[in-house]
């Protein structure tokens, strides 16, 4: 027998699943723009490729930069060089087919310019559908092979984290260590970082996505560090915030705060909750404590081959968590004047609850 792909599941392949869907949207195909998807389809991990899915063969076209990767890669769909425009050549190929089709395919992951190049490329023969989220559903669950990627990718930025924090220091400036961090994250065999790494000290703490700049990290502050690196394709996201010196009692309190807010979140993760009652978990204890205006994001997200996946973990969503879901979990709280505080985890839902895949310390440092 030959041996499981990596775009099969459970005998029956990431495409044929897809497939599954065309009956619900009413369509006779799904052309899958977004590259992320492309890649958790068929496998092509290149920057320019569109995949036809008909409901009895699949197409990739891409253009002659990768004729020798898209081979490699791909074992369950044809490979279509195209010498013009993807979207043009998808279109002709769907003409080719000599009848009137209806063709799904994600607005929301195509440009106006893509969308008008689509009704040209299908001409009279092409009836667009939009097909929503459908990939996205398939790629929010998790299967064996990409769970044991996202948990190497989790010890991994754990383990950078641990490396690191002892280059934490008065004098070292925020790009510096951010250039460390990614440094060491290539060094332990990733493809890179997951996004731009966040390190704000001082005021600029409270700054929840502040990016790093030549500011030197100076006594008596705090330190947010959000990494993330990218393992055979699948991410991890980290949050840890560590203080430089002996912590006031306010901030340990405000630290003890945000922690039992995410385990309140976590303790609320299992199948079949709302991800909104997730959020809800943690705001309630911020709020208790009087900070929860100082809340002012959600609880988290989902994560996979894209940083920000499905769910989001955010106020009154009602999408159902499900096992095999692999999320964040990062309540926080930013103070105009003191600084911010943000931890942060990837778990995975499991049958019963969840499980952390990221293990690094969540004790409050004080370095």
């Amino acid at each position: 027998m030959a041996a499981k792909t990596r775009t099969e599941v459970s005998g029956r392949s990431r495409v044929d699943r897809l497939r599954l869907s065309f009956s619900t949207l009413g369509v006779d195909a799904f052309l899958v723009t977004h590259l992320p998807n492309v890649r958790y389809l068929c496998g092509f991990s290149g920057s320019a490729g569109v995949l036809l899915v008909e409901t009895t063969r699949s197409t990739l076209f891409t253009d002659a930069r990768y004729t020798l990767q898209a081979r490699e890669e791909i074992s369950d769909s044809r490979v279509e060089i195209a010498g013009q425009s993807l979207l043009k050549a998808s279109g002709e190929a769907l003409r080719s087919r000599r009848k009137r089709m209806r063709v799904a395919f994600s607005p929301s992951q195509v440009t106006v310019v893509q969308r008008d190049a689509l009704q040209i490329a299908g001409g009279g023969r092409v009836r667009w559908v939009d097909g929503g989220n459908a990939v996205e559903k398939l790629r929010a669950i998790k299967d064996s092979d990409e769970l044991a990627d996202m948990r190497a990718a989790a010890v991994l930025i754990s383990d950078v984290f641990s490396k690191i924090i002892r280059m934490v220091k008065p004098g070292i400036a925020e790009l510096q260590l951010a250039a460390e961090i990614e440094y060491s994250i290539k060094q332990k065999g990733a493809m890179g970082a997951s996004f731009e790494t966040i390190v704000a000290s001082g005021l600029r703490s409270a700054w929840p996505h502040a990016r790093a700049t030549s500011k030197l990290l100076s006594k008596n502050e705090l330190v947010v560090l959000d990494q993330g690196a990218i393992l055979r394709g699948y991410c991890s996201d980290m949050t840890r915030t560590v203080f430089l010196g002996r912590s006031p009692t306010k901030l340990r309190r405000l630290y003890g705060a945000v922690l039992e807010a995410q385990e309140a979140a976590k303790a609320a993760i299992r199948p079949g909750v709302a991800a909104g009652d997730v959020d809800a978990a943690a705001r309630r204890v911020l709020q208790r404590q009087g900070l929860g205006r100082y809340f002012t994001h959600s609880t988290g997200h989902g994560l996979g081959i894209e940083v920000h996946e499905m769910p989001r973990l955010g106020r009154n969503d009602n999408t159902k968590l499900e096992k095999g879901m692999v999320v964040t979990v990062e309540p926080g709280v930013y103070l105009e004047g003191t600084g911010g505080i943000r931890i942060e985890d990837d778990v995975l839902v499991t049958a019963t609850g969840c499980v952390d895949l990221t293990n690094a310390t969540r004790e409050f440092l004080e370095l």
